[in-house]
């Protein structure tokens, strides 16, 4: 876990002042004491720290999340383009090979160099940066412990914590922790992972099998209940017919068992249809869990400086100032309670937080109205209320929804299926006919969603 300090002059404590009103500092504590101690290393943190892990700097985004997983999403994106490129002329030389370690260095060179970009800026900015495990000693002090167990004691007038989630494994199945991987690790396999088994129905779980298809590999993806829960069902249901119809296997209504390790080093994994109670058994090289994220919160001894967190979630408790219980102590990102875990959020939350305690800027972050997309094959983008949430909200009666299928320009010569390509516009019935939701399925539904999320904003 990465720990970012901000130090213009440290000031904290409030130096005694002497007979003639100037300031001086006292050095008996041994402490070093600054105006701001950001904890955590990942998108929020860094732009707390700057504005006002294992892993290098960049958090879940740069390192194993967005950054990579986009890569490797592009990387399959371009797979099918060759296919696509013979009906455009083009003569490409057949049978077309993909090479997982020459993209997988690629990906991770990328991203080391995310990570000395991140050093470089904190160090212009005069950021003190240690590496760090932090845990709260009081309400204003923070013990960060090196990597060979040195502690030092670090005093802050402000603490904000920003040390994000972690992949959660199912420890209750058997085999899955000695045997299975996380997002943490598919970005960072140095040999292809092979006929693989994703366990979830997040976006995580989709995007993964996704590029694994269309990078060739045997992908199959298995569900306890409806894929992409928190999305628009109709939306995610067009997801996962797309995949399905381009090599995705999914096993719809089940839940794994055991994993154990065979002779020959491949994996068997036994699971149970909930329907039918019947079990069943498959062979795999990698099991890759996507089953929810856990918040960074177990070890920051949270209980010693009296920040409150959700007994559901384990998320940090904070109101709309990112405030937690203790005025002074802040959560910005994935470990704050009833936050998106978006990246973009986050940057712009700690941005906005380091103006306030600096006294630049009243602003408050608004969490209303934040566009997503899920980088699946088949690119989905929203903003705004699904159609179930705006039922919900507003009645069925009050709500109407404008919708099309919609044939891509590039899929037409080399003749794509575009059965899934859709949009539909979710509004209210009665003038002046407020537009509470937008959901695109498509190629760029990322840049396409970001032009109508500024008009619905």
């Amino acid at each position: 876990m990465a720990h970012l300090l901000r130090s213009r002059v440290p000031t904290w404590p409030p130096p005694p002042r002497g007979p003639s009103g100037h300031t001086h500092q006292e050095h008996d504590t041994g402490q070093q004491c600054y105006d701001l101690l950001v904890i955590g290393g990942g998108s929020g943190g860094l732009a707390c720290a700057k504005e006002g892990t294992r892993w290098g700097l960049g958090g879940t985004c740069v390192n194993v999340g967005c950054i990579p997983k986009k890569l490797m999403h592009q990387a399959a994106l371009l797979g099918g383009s060759l296919h696509d490129a013979s009906h455009f002329g083009w003569e490409v030389a057949q049978p077309i090979r993909h090479d997982w370690r020459k993209m997988a260095e690629a990906v991770q060179n990328y991203v080391k160099s995310l990570n000395w970009g991140h050093r470089v800026q904190l160090q212009d900015r005069k950021v003190k940066y240690f590496n760090f495990k932090a845990s709260f000693v009081n309400k204003h002090t923070v013990c960060g412990v090196s990597k060979g167990g040195k502690e030092t004691l670090l005093s802050a007038e402000h603490i904000v914590i920003a040390t994000g989630g972690r992949p959660r494994y199912p420890t209750h199945i058997e085999g899955a922790l000695e045997y299975g991987i996380t997002s943490d690790d598919i970005f960072w396999l140095k040999e292809s992972p092979g006929r693989t088994l994703v366990v979830g129905a997040s976006y995580v779980a989709l995007e993964c099998a996704g590029f694994l298809t269309g990078l060739g590999l045997d992908a199959t993806v298995m569900m306890r209940s409806v894929p992409l829960r928190a999305f628009d069902q109709q939306m995610a249901s067009l997801v996962t017919n797309h995949m399905a119809s381009h090599g995705t296997r999914f096993l719809r209504g089940c839940i794994p068992l055991k994993v154990e390790r065979l002779s020959d080093g491949q994996l068997q994994v036994t699971w149970v249809d909930l329907a039918s109670d019947r079990k069943d058994t498959g062979t795999f090289d990698t099991v890759l869990w996507a089953v929810g994220r856990v918040p960074e919160t177990g070890s920051l001894n949270l209980e010693k400086a009296g920040v409150r967190t959700s007994p559901d979630t384990q998320k940090i408790l904070v109101d709309a100032q990112e405030a937690t219980s203790v005025p002074h102590i802040y959560a910005i990102g994935d470990v704050a309670e009833g936050r998106p875990e978006l990246t973009p959020t986050a940057i712009m939350a700690g941005r906005l937080l380091a103006r306030r305690l600096c006294g630049q800027s009243s602003d408050l972050m608004d969490y209303d109205n934040v566009p997503t997309t899920v980088f699946t094959p088949l690119e989905y983008g929203c903003v705004g209320l699904s159609e179930e949430e705006a039922v919900a909200r507003h009645g069925e009666d009050s709500v109407e929804v404008y919708h099309a299928y919609y044939k891509p320009l590039e899929f037409t010569v080399p003749e794509r299926d575009a059965s899934q390509c859709y949009i539909k516009v979710v509004c209210l019935r009665e003038p002046p006919r407020l537009v509470l939701g937008l959901h695109f399925l498509g190629p760029n539904a990322g840049e396409v969603t970001q032009g109508f999320a500024l008009g619905i904003k």
